[in-house]
């Protein structure tokens, strides 16, 4: 219940502080908004990426601390694993820039 009335909280305050930005006249070039959707893109990236490396690293952990003769073969899963997920981070993280950048009607 506290976690749905924080979500509510979160969403009217938004809604309030984004009033006086949406007043203006928007410009003939860009699509209003278009860098507030890429930044929340790019911040919902960020964290999700830390989560998974956090997932990552703590099953990677646990596991080599229950098996050790396994460490190294479970190490390297781990490190191919992580930089499968950065790599698709890095292209969120870009698409995200090249929407803030280029958005047209």
């Amino acid at each position: 219940m506290k976690l749905t009335q924080l979500a509510l909280l979160t969403v009217a305050v938004l809604l309030v502080l984004a009033t006086p930005a949406l007043a203006q006249a928007p410009s003939s070039a860009t699509l209003a908004g278009a860098g507030v959707g890429a930044g929340l893109g790019a911040a919902l990236t960020i964290i999700g990426a830390g989560y998974g490396f956090g997932k990552i690293g703590s099953a990677a952990l646990e596991s080599m601390a229950r098996q050790p003769e396994v460490a190294g073969r479970i190490q390297t899963a781990m490190l191919i694993i992580a930089a499968l997920l950065e790599g698709a981070t890095f292209f969120s993280l870009i698409v995200c820039i090249l929407v803030n950048g280029n958005a047209t009607f």
